[in-house]
């Protein structure tokens, strides 16, 4: 029970690759209405808030799980449905739809 688990990310892999994803990444926090949001919810939710550099690495993943899905099933991205698809940022897309 006294176990932490992995609080790193891994050097495994392409670094030119990561490199790319994490500069990408931080164009679409700049730029995109969708990942800038979720940028500002997982650094700002009340449980468990990421820092900052943590958000950026959920971000690349995030982007290479959108990638895969839009190359597999031929879909455009949409950044209404990505938010919605989301459970916590659908609640709050909700309280400021009420509020």
């Amino acid at each position: 029970g006294k176990h932490k688990g992995r609080t790193t990310i891994t050097k495994r892999g392409r670094k030119k690759l990561r490199a790319l994803l994490f500069r990408v990444c931080m164009i679409l926090v700049a730029k995109n209405t969708a990942f800038k949001a979720l940028h500002a919810y997982y650094t700002q939710r009340p449980e468990n808030p990421l820092k900052k550099m943590q958000s950026l690495i959920a971000l690349c993943n995030k982007l290479i799980r959108i990638l895969f899905a839009i190359g597999k099933k031929q879909f455009e991205f949409s950044e209404e449905k990505m938010l919605q698809d989301i459970p916590h940022m659908r609640d709050l897309e909700l309280v400021k739809k009420a509020a």
